[in-house]
């Protein structure tokens, strides 16, 4: 997946995956009452600071908090630039 953004410093460019449509018993989910979701993956990193090295990389799937991040919007798709520090676990 070649895109044309470079975070800087510790930042990382996360696609968030698509919200739920259906519960597990079925019931499908209307679009006003959908969550965020909270897990994505990784699409590009930055190169991170004098003392600290990058854990995550690309193609990562990762789980960040509820309200991390900025939302960008780039060739019509949707991403969050957040810190690292954000992200709570690579699963």
């Amino acid at each position: 997946m070649a895109i044309n953004i470079q975070p800087l410093s510790d930042r990382v460019l996360v696609e968030p995956q698509a919200a739920e449509e259906k519960t597990a018993s079925g019931i499908i989910i209307p679009e006003t009452a959908k969550e965020k979701p909270q897990r994505g993956t990784v699409v590009a990193v930055g190169k991170g600071k004098k003392d600290h090295d990058m854990t995550v990389k690309e193609g990562d799937t990762v789980i960040y908090g509820k309200y991390s991040g900025t939302e960008l919007k780039f060739d019509d798709k949707e991403y969050l630039m957040m810190r690292e520090d954000d992200i709570l676990a690579i699963v």
